[in-house]
């Protein structure tokens, strides 16, 4: 599923309708697009390459949400934070997860580089939606 918005919209609106944006996106991910989907690359295969498919002034959100990784406990307590590994990273790519605290909360582990992460750390409008 994908969604996307110009800088200037990003800039007119508020975060909220940034988030909207995504909620629309997951919405729309229906059975029947994702049927068509895979109709469309079983008569064309092809083996994406993340370069080909992800421009890189973008932001990609990836997730598994499926598994509980904060319930598995291995006698050292429950985990504090979560992390997705060394596969997949690169500037831009932001991967949810269900939060350690429960409740609807969402975990985001967010790759940018360290002048761009400075950068949305001092935004006071990002800042207040998170903890």
């Amino acid at each position: 599923m994908r969604t996307s918005a110009a800088v200037g919209e990003l800039l007119r609106n508020d975060l909220g309708w940034a988030a909207w944006r995504l909620h629309e996106a997951v919405v729309g991910h229906s059975d029947e697009k994702i049927k068509g989907f895979v109709s469309a690359w079983l008569e064309s295969p092809v083996v994406y390459r993340m370069e080909q498919v992800f421009d890189t002034d973008s932001v990609m959100m990836g997730s598994s949400p499926r598994f509980d990784k904060y319930g598995i406990e291995f006698g050292l307590g429950k985990a504090v934070a979560l992390r997705s590994g060394y596969a997949n990273k690169f500037s831009g790519k932001v991967t949810g997860y269900p939060g350690r605290d429960g409740g609807g909360s969402v975990d985001l582990e967010i790759c940018l580089p360290p002048a761009t992460m400075a950068a949305l750390e001092s935004d006071e409008e990002f800042m207040s939606c998170v903890s």
